[in-house]
């Protein structure tokens, strides 16, 4: 069976909005994107990052964050070790439109109702599954326990507003290791707790 993995932004008080970009994503107004972009100059937090992009293994988006992502990463020439990782892995996406047309390489629609489809998906033995950004999909999943580990890359700041990671969802979490750097930023690694109160 696959392992699910989350890795996502946030600020101290949960948003997970629009974090690398202002036009990212302005559903509800919201005005504060690009509130992440200082993680791009913390040498520490890139080194931590890089070895898990270095990890072989497929990607899993909702369509939203795909298609924000499409946009941007193919196009990239800088060389640098996310663009290769991004561009070489397989990638599933979510969505209730079985047509979509997908331009990213190595890339698969995966149609019908998140939970049950990713459930299918995560049945199988091939590679572990990476989530980025794909806000209502982590949701959905982690409502249904379908979720292994959380990699958290909180910032110290309040945006007050803004979409947030975890909005409806109740499940307690085991800490299994963390980092803060010198910027203040802290990476944080969680598993959900299974009945027993041990990581699941």
């Amino acid at each position: 069976m696959r392992r699910i993995t989350v890795t996502n932004h946030l600020s101290l008080d949960g948003v997970m909005q629009s974090p690398m970009s202002p036009d990212e994503d302005t559903r509800g107004g919201f005005a504060d994107g690009g509130w992440a972009l200082g993680a791009n100059a913390d040498p520490e937090l890139g080194a931590e990052m890089a070895k898990g992009m270095a990890q072989t293994g497929a990607m899993l988006f909702g369509h939203r964050t795909y298609d924000h992502m499409a946009a941007y990463w193919p196009h990239q020439t800088d060389g640098n070790p996310f663009t290769e990782h991004l561009n070489r892995a397989e990638k599933y996406v979510v969505t209730r439109h079985p047509s979509l047309e997908l331009d990213w390489q190595r890339s698969t629609v995966v149609a019908g109702d998140a939970v049950q489809t990713v459930a299918e998906l995560k049945a199988t033995d091939d590679g572990d599954l990476s989530i980025l950004g794909s806000g209502e999909l982590v949701r959905a999943l982690a409502n249904a326990g379908l979720i292994d580990e959380y990699v958290l890359i909180i910032h110290p700041l309040l945006l007050g507003t803004g979409q947030r990671m975890f909005d409806g969802v109740h499940q307690e979490l085991t800490l299994l290791s963390s980092m803060t750097t010198g910027t203040g930023i802290t990476l944080a690694r969680y598993a959900p707790r299974g009945a027993d109160g041990r990581a699941g």
